[in-house]
């Protein structure tokens, strides 16, 4: 039985390859929560697309939110400056119109941290 955790911890380290075995065996569930309230997704390092497409690819969903923010992992992925996360969340199907608790959406997210790329990138969509 695989511990609560892994899966979010392998995420949020990047571990592309804990991801892939513990995705493939069939034991975990892509959306359930950490300890902490948040899905794998949630807490995966934002810059590992590889990691992103996994858990994507086994119907992670894209637009869960913190319960704490109200922002999504696009929300996050958009302040950090992650474009190729931001592309690929929204590839499978990311809500680039929803708004965090503070009523800011991804793109505005974006130009406040000056992710001028990310931002006009999600302005051309």
């Amino acid at each position: 039985m695989i511990r609560k955790d892994e899966l979010a911890s392998a995420a949020a380290t990047g571990n592309v390859e804990l991801v892939e075995l513990l995705l493939q065996a069939d034991e975990v569930d892509v959306n359930a929560v950490n300890s902490f309230g948040r899905t794998p997704l949630q807490v995966m390092m934002m810059g590992s697309t590889k990691v992103a497409k996994l858990l994507l690819d086994h119907e992670a969903n894209p637009n869960v939110f913190d319960n704490s923010t109200g922002a999504t992992p696009l929300h996050d992925a958009a302040r950090e400056g992650f474009l190729e996360t931001v592309k690929m969340l929204i590839q499978f199907d990311a809500d680039i119109s929803v708004k965090d608790y503070r009523g800011r959406r991804p793109i505005d997210l974006a130009r406040e941290t000056g992710h001028l790329k990310v931002a006009s990138f999600l302005e051309s969509l």
